[in-house]
């Protein structure tokens, strides 16, 4: 028993995102989504180059997934190439852009993270794909590793809230979120969701927090870890606000949380990749990022967006 498992689901301590299927009917009947392009053709990016210690890089594919290096070790995040986020080929949110960067032209995957088993973060297909190039250890949320088990990946370790655990240089403690699960119908709220805080022997710092409404867990977060070089910030699929206020962030909200992390420089992400997920527009969250910014004083190179596929290398601040 804890203050978010009662003994039977996982839940939030702060605000409830339960949704009843009267509230997703509404949303359904009512939804005026802003038109996606069909396909959005995105310039090439070089493809990302090893980094050694005492760097962190960078690298956006697309949606939640990001590769990290961090203390010499390269680090998947989320991942995700499949044409749509859906158990179906047929059907569900598709693929407006294509992945920023192809699979094989990563430099190696040492670590995968996996913050939730939402299906545009948690992608069976990737992940055998992951499994066959590179067999790396993996780690999530308590309750999700049956489900990277079914890409065979085996013996991931599974993590609660501020749990942490070693994989060689890098220390990876799992953090909250608020948000909620599910696969299928009947299994809502049986797995946990969260971020990823991981640091490397060098000093090196970076949070991801996979997906989260606005929330006292970020202040948490930068009380624990206050010397974070880079966040991970999801800016998208937050329209209509009635309906995912309190499992999603909107830009504003994000820019917020950037300032209560106290991190050096955020990243946004989780926008603009798949048609069907929200109703704003495909361009939105990038135009209200900037907008928040402004009103918040943040300086645009203290959070900004990757062009799809590109890589921003920093030095490790050490602390």
């Amino acid at each position: 028993m804890s203050d978010h498992w009662d003994g039977r689901v996982f839940r939030n301590p702060h605000s409830s995102t339960v949704k009843t299927l009267r509230d997703v009917w509404r949303w359904r009947r009512m939804a005026a989504p802003e038109s996606w392009p069909a396909r959005v053709e995105d310039p090439p990016q070089p493809a990302p180059a090893r980094v050694g210690p005492g760097r962190i890089a960078a690298t956006f594919i697309g949606h939640a997934t990001f590769l990290v290096q961090i203390g010499g070790l390269c680090v998947l995040f989320d991942p995700i190439w499949s044409a749509r986020a859906s158990p179906l080929r047929f059907a569900g949110p598709k693929r407006a852009r294509a992945p920023g960067q192809p699979l094989e032209a990563l430099p190696g995957v040492d670590l995968l993270l996996v913050s939730h088993c939402h299906y545009d973060h948690l992608d069976l297909p990737t992940l055998r794909a992951v499994r066959r190039r590179w067999k790396p250890p993996a780690a999530t949320g308590l309750g999700n590793a049956r489900h990277l088990a079914k890409a065979g990946i085996g013996g991931a370790r599974e993590l609660d809230w501020w749990e942490e655990a070693r994989f060689g240089p890098l220390r990876v403690t799992y953090v909250p979120a608020q948000h909620f699960s599910a696969r299928t119908p009947w299994d809502r709220n049986r797995a946990l969701w969260g971020g990823f805080v991981v640091q490397a022997e060098d000093g090196a710092s970076v949070y991801f927090a996979g997906d989260s409404g606005w929330c006292p867990h970020f202040a948490e977060i930068g009380a624990r870890f206050p010397r974070l070089d880079i966040a991970l910030l999801p800016i998208g699929a937050y329209e209509p606000r009635w309906f995912m206020r309190t499992q999603h962030m909107d830009p504003g909200e994000a820019v917020r949380a950037h300032l209560a992390l106290g991190a050096r420089r955020s990243l946004g992400m989780h926008f603009g990749t798949f048609a069907g997920l929200t109703d704003e527009a495909i361009d939105a969250p990038e135009a209200a990022l900037a907008a928040a910014r402004g009103r918040h004083g943040v300086p645009a190179e203290a959070f900004a967006t990757l062009p799809f596929g590109a890589t921003l290398d920093v030095e490790a601040t050490g602390g």
